[in-house]
């Protein structure tokens, strides 16, 4: 018995021996992922072939597969771009070393692009399609993700609407569709079309989405690319896709840090407190008792050095095969002008996992943000303009919150108001909440080979509100006893899409075959709830009534669509597109709208002839013809109905004390229809040296018919003496030219360059039912009395400026109110003319990266020209406006006066439109990697200077200004930035 006790321990002690042998029997890999310039290739990943096992690279370019059986492996290196490098591996026990250099693909032709309702490669694309990616992202501090690509992209014009934090940004893409309507493109984010509606509480719907877990852009130009979207595509779209998560059971962090200071690098050239002085003296000298004692610069009160802190923490990996990724963004940006201030906390998350033997893929997008903004009163930006400068800051007493302000002959501030006192005397807090998110399901069929069905459920809401308090001992509120204003809105749409996908390939005659057919659903509610106007004890109702009930509003899409991709022998392309939408925001007869595309590709260089051209990469000729459509006419969304409507506070009818708002029948349009854009699109893609030079050509004509228009119409014959219709043609044409270039490669150098420049032209060719080539349209407000400069009229480009000529004395100065007698009438009363446009001629874009081993410089360059400007400040500048009507009060004026000497205002003269041409630097980026630091993670630093420098003769404050019109525009500062990455 004690002989079988031993022969069973002895048997136990060798299983545990075995077992420990067999568990220490487990390896793993690790290794370096570099491109071919041996530079690391961050967010590439490393697979086991045939198991879901793999690592994402760190930023330094490592990876470690851990916890491997011993055995013998196939491993795949992969990139966006690069050519997957496999190589066989034998683990035993402990960590083998294994390195990866990949080579780039031959132009990244088979590079996936992400197009509407799936994806293609780039070598198959038939449509004008740009894609940028976050490696080639504009650097430093990036509020709204337009601003990644500003100046990136041909055909593409990003302007900045102000420097105020979180501002939006005005997107064209090839100019825009329309002319009253909305020209914005149709902005997809994870497949959820969102609208431009705006957001209560935030500056900019935009500035809601967190730039830093945006992972590209794809930007689709012509209608074969844009038709898929129907009647929202007109202006083209832009898809952003955003980072996704890897099957990695390895945990990676990323912690980043932007800590900037902005600085204004101009003021708008006005008079000097001396100069000033002497204008009253020799102009008004009955005001010198008014005057000053000080010497006041009210621009620089308004104004500071401005601090601004972005923060990213990021967590990627896999939870036994399911990929994740979770981030985390907080920002705090203070704005130029004083009491400016943007704050946001962001949140996203995607999962995305394979079920049923990689049948079915479910992916989950989830993006929340939270901001609250302080908005400075920017009627201080006009004031400091307009104040004198004679006068000092502060009173010296307690009255109007201490500061300085012009008083009638009662003691009551009477205007204009301290520039200072207005930032510091009014709290206007804007705050917003936005959750954006969907889940997509693809399913394979296992039974049919190459068809798969896709479902993909989207949803979009956002909350907004906010509330202005000025206090009654404010000088700008104190004879209405102060101000409390609130309002709340909140907007939701959700989309659902449905597509069956066929894919096949015939290989008797070297074709392929991609087919799909699917419906699409779109549901948008808008719902605003007035702003209650209060006096400052916030009970009292306002001189005005506050309009009670809400204003909702909502409408929904849906739309049946198809596309075809034919490929005969890798060479012959064929694509063709259909949607039918039906809006409700048209009649029964007009609902329906059909928006078909055809284009066709062929791949020259893939012919015989061209096959021994080694020099040659690539040469594809493109050209394609198809219809898109617009439907965005703001807050009106049933423009065909007759309806009533409530007044508004200011029209309520008074029982008692109480003011009751009545109801009012609203203009209307039984015969409104779609507005229809067909384009036409011949392109030429390249490529030499094995791709180290490549890039594109297009060439494209676009008419627009049965344009929206808010358009006058003869008295009686509706309610209003204007209503929404389709009238007229605009007609627009251009060229895109971009090419990108390696200029050296090496593995210690590598410098690339990217150039892209535009040429657009856009005519308005008919403006009425009657086809009247002498109807003129005014538009274009100025100088905030009701005046216009601009025009729209058949045979002029829209938004065309319409002055009178300036006449020029021997002295080359302008003579007051001297102008040329075009008709030859003996009169120039009459003589108005069509000069120029805002909108620029050509603009491009120029970008360089250079990296030397571990260091890396970069910057952009943006330049417009054939742009003007309307410099509607100095335009303002006259002798006799020294002195401000009834009240006993001077103001300042713009520097030009010493130039022009006008004693009367000139507002329609020619001399204050100007020249806008401009280049600018947008940014310029130092970068060093430090690589591992002390085993804990990798770390790179990086130093940014945005708005680096401007070079233009426009003499006010900034030539780029939307709309042509320049009005005391709030400035885009200078911002000096250091950023800290670290990953582990």
């Amino acid at each position: 018995m004690r002989k079988n006790y031993s022969k069973k321990y002895v048997l136990l002690c060798a299983f545990l021996m075995l077992s420990c042998m067999a568990f220490a029997q487990t390896g793993g890999i690790k290794g370096k992922v570099v491109d071919e310039t041996n530079q690391p290739l961050p967010g590439s990943s490393v697979s086991i072939d045939g198991t879901t096992i793999g690592a994402s690279v760190d930023v330094n370019g490592n990876y470690t597969i851990a916890h491997l059986k011993a055995g013998t492996y196939t491993v795949t290196a992969k990139f966006l771009g690069y050519v997957a490098l496999k190589k066989t591996v034998t683990v035993d026990n402990g960590i083998v070393t294994v390195d990866f250099s990949l080579q780039p693909q031959n132009t990244s032709l088979n590079e996936v692009v992400v197009i509407g309702y799936g994806t293609v490669k780039k070598k198959d694309l038939t449509g004008a399609v740009s894609t940028v990616t976050a490696k080639d992202f504009n650097q430093g501090v990036v509020t709204t993700p337009e601003q990644l690509i500003q100046g990136k992209v041909s055909g593409v014009e990003i302007t900045s609407n102000s420097g105020a934090p979180g501002a939006g940004s005005t997107i064209r893409i090839h100019g825009g569709a329309s002319i009253t309507a909305s020209n914005d493109p149709l902005i997809v984010i994870d497949d959820v079309p969102v609208t431009n509606t705006g957001i209560g509480g935030v500056a900019n719907p935009l500035a809601t989405i967190n730039p830093d877990d945006i992972a590209s852009f794809t930007i689709l130009k012509d209608a074969s690319a844009t038709a898929i979207y129907g009647s929202r595509a007109s202006n083209g779209v832009i898809i952003i896709t955003t980072k996704k998560g890897n099957a990695s059971d390895k945990l990676n962090v990323n912690v980043s840090t932007v800590n900037s200071l902005s600085k204004i690098i101009k003021e708008f050239p006005v008079l000097s407190a001396a100069q000033f002085r002497n204008v009253v003296q020799t102009q008004d000298p009955a005001q010198v008792g008014l005057l000053g004692s000080t010497s006041t610069d009210w621009q620089k009160q308004i104004y500071q050095q401005a601090i601004a802190s972005d923060n990213n923490i990021s967590f990627t990996g896999g939870i036994k095969g399911l990929p994740y990724r979770l981030s985390v963004g907080y920002l705090d940006q203070d704005g130029i002008l004083k009491t400016d201030n943007l704050k946001r906390t962001s949140v996203a998350l995607n999962v995305n996992h394979d079920f049923f033997n990689k049948s079915l893929k479910i992916d989950l997008n989830f993006k929340s943000s939270y901001s609250e903004s302080a908005f400075a009163n920017q009627g201080a930006i006009g004031s400091a303009v307009g104040f004198d400068p004679t006068q000092a800051v502060y009173s010296g007493n307690t009255n109007y919150g201490g500061y300085f302000e012009w008083l009638d002959v009662n003691g009551k501030p009477t205007g204009p108001y301290n520039p200072l006192g207005l930032l510091k005397e009014s709290v206007n807090n804007g705050y917003a909440t936005r959750e954006l998110g969907d889940v997509s399901l693809n399913y394979l069929f296992p039974f049919l080979k190459g068809l798969q069905a896709n479902a993909t459920f989207g949803g979009d809401l956002s909350n907004g509100m906010g509330n202005n308090f000025t206090p009654a001992t404010a000088a700008s509120s104190f004879a209405g006893g102060g101000n409390y204003d609130q309002y709340y809105n909140k907007n939701y749409t959700y989309n659902t899409d449905y597509y069956l996908k066929y894919v096949r390939d015939f290989k008797d005659i070297k074709s392929h075959l991609d087919v799909q057919a699917g419906y699409s659903y779109q549901f948008f509610s808008f719902y605003t709830r007035p702003e209650a106007n209060y006096k400052a004890d916030r009970t009292t109702v306002n001189t005005v009534a506050p309009t009670i009930s809400p204003n909702p509003g909502q409408y929904d899409l849906e739309s049946p669509f198809g596309r075809l991709n034919f490929d005969v022998d890798g060479k012959y392309l064929l694509t063709a597109t259909i949607r039918d939408d039906r809006s409700s925001r048209f009649g029964p007869a007009n609902r329906n709208g059909y928006f078909p595309s055809v284009a066709l590709g062929w791949r020259i260089k893939e012919e015989p002839f061209l096959k021994g051209i080694d020099v040659l990469s690539e040469l594809k000729l493109r050209g394609s013809y198809g219809v898109t459509g617009q439907q965005d006419l703001g807050t009106n969304y049933f423009p065909y109905l007759a309806v009533y409507e409530q007044s508004n506070g200011g029209a309520g009818y008074e029982f008692g004390n109480t003011f009751t708002n009545s109801l009012r029948a609203d203009a209307y349009n039984s015969d409104l229809k779609w507005e229809s854009t067909a384009t036409t699109n011949i392109g030429l893609d390249y490529g030499f040296l094995n791709g180290r030079i490549n890039g594109a050509i297009d060439l494209y004509y676009r008419n627009t018919t049965g344009l929206l228009l808010f358009t006058p119409i003869p008295d009686g014959t509706n309610l209003s003496n204007y209503v929404n219709a389709n009238i007229g043609n605009l007609v627009t044409r251009g060229i895109d030219f971009n090419v990108n270039v390696i200029a050296i490669t090496n593995k210690d150098i590598n410098w690339t360059l990217g150039y892209n420049v535009s040429f657009n032209k856009r005519i308005v060719t008919n403006l009425s039912l009657t086809k009247d080539p002498t109807l003129i349209l005014p538009t274009g407000n100025i100088n905030g009395l009701g005046n216009t400069i601009q025009i729209f009229k058949a045979g002029a480009a829209p938004n065309s400026f319409y002055p009178f000529q300036q006449v020029y004395g021997p002295n080359g100065a302008p003579l007051e109110g001297v102008y040329v007698d075009r008709n030859g009438n003996g009169s120039s009363v009459d003589d108005q003319y069509i000069y120029q446009q805002p909108n620029p001629k050509v603009f491009m874009g120029f970008n360089s990266n250079f990296r030397y081993k571990k260091w890396d410089l970069s910057f952009t360059l943006r330049s417009e020209l054939g742009n003007y400007v309307y410099n509607d400040v100095a335009a303002g500048a006259a002798y006799n406006n020294v002195k401000s009507q009834n009240t006993p009060s001077l103001n300042n004026l713009p520097a030009s006066i010493l130039k022009t000497n006008f004693q009367n205002v000139q507002l329609y003269s020619d001399y204050f439109i100007e020249n806008g041409s401009f280049l600018r630097m947008d940014n310029a980026n130092l970068g060093y990697d430090f690589g591992k630091i002390a085993k804990v993670g990798t770390l790179r630093a990086s130093f940014s200077v945005q708005n680096v420098f401007i070079v233009t003769k426009y003499s006010g404050l900034d030539p780029e200004v939307n709309g042509g019109i320049d009005n005391n525009i709030y400035p885009r500062p200078r911002i000096y930035s250091l950023g800290l990455n670290l990953g582990f």
